[in-house]
């Protein structure tokens, strides 16, 4: 098949002319922006952080075979640090890289830890930091979170479609919540203008023009999850990863996590977004980054997203073998399968951005050229990431018809 867009029923997909040769090394280029030096010190703080623990790696054999595949893991992130989200690993490690390398310009370079920083030690210090971001929810949740655990103060900005539910949950953890007009990339210029004109500092997870060392410190925060995987997948890599989009920060900290662990042997990365929020299928379409306008209104409330991180493209353009996109009620399908599984499966509680992945292959078990195009049949081994819990309960009542409480029992 041709490098041509694939248009069938709720499913857009193409592959990646530009996807780089498995022999092909990570290179310096791509290494300048991520690389196991900034993983390796975003695992080492983050791993003693109160309530650490490495999310559960779940196997699915029935609905592996359900599906027509070799098997399937599913990465549940849905209790990370309570907060839900494998957001939690990258907007709050980002909040204390700033504090840090403020309090060190304060005590002369003395190395700073994260333990006296949470002790008040350095209250002084970071009570007079605002930090602030857009948010379609989880990620203004993780630096709300961060905010709070370090000592600083929160201000986070919310676009029009982001439910109450999200709202408050971030305010839960001290932050002031705002909420403002159009989509998630005005917001994201929203909270740019107001911290330049109130000395604030912007915790974001995209790159924009003169805007990069923090979104990237959020990416090597992210990194974390992608290497619990290698640990626990075991010594043979999986053939395919289905990674949620957005703005591709999360994507690109995945691809270049296993590029530097597996080599040659890492998986095809396949992009999944929503139809109706495609940057980086119509990114690569065009051979550049474009831009998505529009209410980007989807229930994947997480990937409501028009325009690429610059910097996060740089990996992923290069990493992915396919992008894809899908309607809403594939994920919505995922997140009902997961709460009703397949016989000896785990019931799994998944949010709508979180059950994106299934979605995806939910759309190639029923479209056998969609399949082929994505290189996935029998003999696929297949990463899913479960990037969210019930961030929103009352949502995933309203889909599943239970409580997350009532599907885990």
């Amino acid at each position: 098949m041709s490098f041509e867009l694939l248009t069938t029923d709720g499913v857009r997909a193409m592959r990646n002319p530009s996807a780089a040769p498995a022999s092909e090394p990570y290179g310096p280029v791509r290494s300048e922006i991520l690389n196991d030096a900034g993983f390796n010190a975003a695992q080492r703080e983050i791993c003693q952080w109160p309530g650490y623990a490495p999310t559960p790696l779940r196997e699915l054999p029935a609905l592996a075979e359900r599906l027509g595949v070799a098997s399937v893991h599913y990465k549940d992130e849905g209790d990370r640090f309570g907060l839900k989200s494998f957001k939690a690993l990258g907007g709050a490690y980002a909040v204390y890289r700033l504090l840090a390398q403020a309090i060190a310009r304060r005590n002369g370079g003395e190395p700073v830890r994260a333990a006296d920083v949470v002790a008040g030690r350095w209250r002084e210090v970071v009570k007079d930091i605002t930090v602030t971001c857009a948010t379609d929810g989880n990620h203004g949740r993780s630096v709300a979170w961060g905010a709070q655990l370090f000592g600083c103060r929160c201000v986070i900005y919310i676009h029009a479609t982001v439910s109450e539910g999200r709202g408050a949950a971030i305010a839960k953890y001290g932050a002031e919540v705002i909420r403002v007009r159009g989509n998630y990339d005005d917001s994201v210029r929203h909270a740019d203008a107001q911290a330049k004109a109130n000395g604030w500092t912007v915790v974001s997870d995209t790159t924009y023009e003169g805007y990069r060392a923090i979104p990237i410190d959020v990416m090597h925060g992210y990194g974390v999850m992608s290497r619990e995987i290698v640990e626990q997948i075991g010594a043979t890599p999986p053939t395919h990863v289905i990674v949620q989009a957005g703005v591709g920060a999360l994507a690109a900290s995945v691809a270049a996590a296993f590029w530097l662990a597996w080599g040659d042997k890492r998986p095809k990365l396949v992009i999944v977004e929503p139809t109706e929020a495609d940057c980086y299928l119509q990114s690569a379409q065009a051979g550049k980054p474009v831009a998505v306008t529009g209410a980007l209104d989807t229930v994947m409330a997480g990937l409501a997203c028009g325009e690429v991180s610059p910097a996060a493209w740089e990996i992923v353009s290069a990493a992915a073998d396919g992008y894809l996109a899908i309607d809403d009620h594939y994920a919505l399908d995922g997140v009902r399968l997961f709460a009703n599984p397949q016989r000896g499966d785990p019931a799994i509680v998944s949010g709508e951005t979180g059950a994106t992945g299934l979605g995806a292959l939910l759309a190639a078990r029923e479209h056998r050229e969609l399949a082929e195009l994505l290189g996935i049949d029998a003999q696929s081994r297949v990463l899913l990431l479960g990037s969210e819990g019930d961030t929103d309960p009352e949502i995933y009542r309203q889909i599943t018809g239970r409580s997350a409480e009532a599907v885990r029992s």
